[in-house]
Formats: structure tokens, sequence, C-alpha cells
């Protein structure tokens, strides 16, 4: 036995003692599919935090977080007689091979476009044998939004359902921000939601056809906005303020002095 299946025995032997119904740990026990899920999609981003720092000494324990919500879900799952951990692994084992044949059998030419192109055909087999039909089937309804506007957005083009370039939906951003300040004197907060997510939607279309992951231009606003805010209650701090003294005005001007000292170095 390799030392990665001796690993991974040793995980699932952990994982079955913790749920064990006599001895196990009583939260563990406790725990469902459900009161699971939310702590797997919070693991994802963890790991692909630590990709984004570039924190490569951190990432196995963040992957080793990852995996062990899927042997959570093997061991829940083989207690109920549902699947086990093999099912788990035997399945995506054939699914990578049924969706290779480039590489595990027939049409080993292919290239990278027109194997992009296979895939896209296989998934669509996949979905219809699963009795998902339409463009957009099978887009999971747990997405992140914006990732979700994404992967819409990408199939619905790919069927010709797309502007034509980046300018086409800027001018539907305009477009959108005018219905938007229409709405504002109301202040209908069912009309705002529906203006506001329309927005967010064309939004992440125009990340799209810039090539950008809208997500991935999300989390790097943030991460620019905590730095230079964390800066700017720095600045305050060595005058013996904080953020709650300063007012609005000063708290501009340390702002502008950031993004000074940020496009000077």
């Amino acid at each position: 036995m390799s030392e990665a299946e001796t690993e991974l025995r040793r995980l699932l032997d952990i994982m079955a003692a913790l749920r064990h119904p006599a001895t196990g740990c009583p939260w563990d026990i406790q725990q469902s599919f459900d009161t699971i899920a939310p702590y797997t999609i919070e693991e994802a981003y963890e790991v692909a935090d630590a990709i984004a720092k570039r924190d490569f000494a951190a990432l196995p324990d963040e992957l080793g977080d990852l995996l062990f919500q899927v042997v959570y879900y093997a061991q829940m799952a083989a207690e109920e007689g549902r699947f086990a951990f093999a099912d788990i692994a035997r399945a995506i084992s054939d699914k990578m091979i049924r969706r290779h044949p480039h590489v595990f059998g027939e049409a080993a030419s292919r290239d990278a476009a027109t194997q992009t192109a296979a895939w896209e055909v296989q998934k669509r087999a996949e979905r219809a044998a699963r009795a998902e039909t339409g463009t957009l089937a099978g887009i999971p309804v747990a997405l992140p939004a914006l990732t979700a506007s994404l992967k819409i957005t990408n199939r619905a083009a790919r069927v010709g359902f797309d502007w034509p370039d980046a300018h086409a939906v800027l001018e539907k951003l305009d477009e959108e921000v005018a219905e938007l300040r229409a709405e504002l004197p109301a202040m209908n907060q069912a009309r705002l939601t529906d203006e506001v997510g329309d927005l967010l939607f064309v939004l992440a279309n125009l990340a799209r056809k810039l090539d950008l992951d809208p997500e991935a231009c999300l989390r790097h606003a943030n991460a620019k906005f905590i730095r230079r805010f964390t800066a700017v209650e720095a600045g305050l701090a060595a005058t013996g303020r904080t953020a709650a003294d300063a007012s609005l005005a000063e708290m501009e001007a340390e702002w502008q002095e950031v993004k000074k000292k940020e496009r000077e170095a």
C-alpha cells in the first residue's frame, strides 16, 4: 500500500471513529448533509484564499480540510446505506476517463480547442441522461451569485445569445444605471432589488467579455479596500484618533493619501 493509500485509509478510519454512535464525538454524530454543506463552501474558499496568497505552506492543511468534507459525506452516506467513499472515487474516475477520450481512448489527435468543444458535448449528454434539458440546465443553485452569472451567460453565449463585445455590454450597463437611478426616489425595495440585480448581472457579463472572473475581480476589490481602509485607520491612529472620531472629510483625505502612496510605490 502506498503512503497516499495508507493516509487515506487512516483518514477514513478517523471519520468512522468520530461518527461512532457509542464512542464518537457528540458534535460529529449530530451532523447531517445539510449542516455540513456550509462548512464545505467555507473550506473551498479557504483553499482559494491560500492559493491567491501563494501560501503554499498552508495549502496542504486547507486541502486536507476540504478532503475531510468529502470523507464526512461518504461516512454519513455509508451509515444510511446510500454510497461509500469508493463510489465517489469511482464516479469521478469514470467521468474523467469518459471526458478525456483523447488521453484514455480514441481521438488522440485532438487539440485543446477541439477537446473543449467535445467536453461540452459530453457534459450535455450527461445532463440529458439525468433528465436535465435546456441550455441552462444543471447550474448549481448554491453557487456564488457572480459565478452563477458567469456560468449562465457562458452557456447562453454558446448558442449565440450574447452581446457582440465589451463596448455593447458597457452600453447596457449605462442603461441599467439609468433605470436604477429612476427607481431611487420611490425607494421601493422590490424594484431596487430587481434593478441592482440587473446591474450586477451586466457587470458579470462585462467581466466575461474581458476574459475576467467576476468573483476574482470582486475579491481583488475587497482586498484593496481592506488594505486601504486599514492604512487610513493607521494614519488616524498616528494622530491619536480613530475612524469613529474622524469626520468623513478627514477619512477621505487619509484615503487619498493612501492611494497616492500606492501609486508612487
